[in-house]
């Protein structure tokens, strides 16, 4: 089985300091880094960190940010998927302040311009019983048109929606298993409670979906309609930027390993709770043997 993270890619730049800026005033950050980013690969990364086997199909410019983003790539999983466009690379700039908390803005001219079924080898990658992952950040037809057609071709297809596009309510009749914020799905479903706007994912079409709670955990629900609350380690927050894409990149790779979805969750939860215990996105991942011994551990208290 393969696992498709289908997505963006691009150069995080990481201030840090005591409080976010007012409009019209400059702050001084305590430190600054740069570093590999987008929630594509970022997700690929903690994917591949679960053992899974890892297909990461993402676009760079050609540019020297696309040849260091390979690169850095490269010591994680294979890069003969990534597509290369007559593009500037796409960049972040995450601003985290003294409570752990973020604020992001991206260049995203690479991920508006890149058609996974076009402009990469997707589809004949794709086969019956593999795993496709998709974000929001591509355009939301192509995300549309990529979810309908690698679930055509035999894929379970997992979506988080995030960023929101706004104007385009996501289409999730194609969608097996939807992955959101409390936020996001309060946005998604006008429903106030976490356990609803799950209930509401599923009726608007996604086979099962979860509501990630921050601190309090998260919330599973399945197509039969049980809602499943999973509580989360309570741990001392540094940086939270990264804690939904190790969230989903985790449960993606638990699923491809065969763990159900109850447990999947549970380890998901408990690799969010150790990325935002770390300074970073990417970086605050937990590496392939926490990742194993997560996954070890977490079907031991549960067999």
């Amino acid at each position: 089985m393969h696992l498709h993270i289908v997505g963006n890619v691009c150069v995080d730049t990481t201030f840090r300091l005591d409080r976010f800026p007012h409009p019209g005033e400059t702050l001084n950050a305590a430190e600054h880094a740069d570093g590999l980013g987008g929630k594509g690969a970022n997700q690929a990364v903690a994917t591949a960190r679960t053992g899974a086997d890892v297909r990461f199909h993402a676009a760079i410019g050609n540019d020297a940010a696309g040849a260091w983003i390979r690169e850095q790539l490269s010591r994680e999983l294979d890069i003969s998927h990534l597509t290369m466009l007559p593009l500037p690379s796409d960049r972040s700039t995450v601003m985290v302040d003294g409570r752990g908390e973020n604020l992001i803005v991206t260049g995203a001219s690479c991920a508006k311009a890149f058609d996974p079924l076009a402009n990469s080898d997707l589809l004949q990658s794709i086969e019956r019983g593999d795993i496709v992952v998709m974000q929001g950040n591509l355009d939301p037809d192509v995300t549309v048109a990529c979810l309908r057609t690698t679930r055509a071709a035999g894929a379970m297809t997992i979506f988080n929606p995030s960023p929101l596009a706004a104007g385009h309510p996501p289409d999730l009749c194609n969608v097996g298993l939807v992955i959101a914020n409390a936020g996001e799905a309060a946005v998604l479903t006008e429903a106030a409670e976490p356990a609803e706007a799950a209930r509401v994912l599923i009726q608007q079409g996604a086979g099962a979906a979860i509501v990630t709670l921050g601190a309090q955990g998260c919330m599973v629900a399945y197509g039969s309609g049980q809602i499943q609350r999973i509580a989360a380690p309570k741990v001392a927050v540094i940086d939270t930027s990264g804690a939904g894409d190790v969230f989903c990149g985790c449960l993606a790779g638990c699923l491809a390993a065969g763990i159900d979805l109850a447990k999947a969750a549970r380890i998901a939860v408990r690799a969010a709770a150790i990325s935002v215990g770390r300074a970073g996105t990417l970086q605050s991942c937990p590496d392939r043997r926490e990742m194993k011994t997560l996954m070890e551990t977490t079907e031991a208290e549960t067999a």
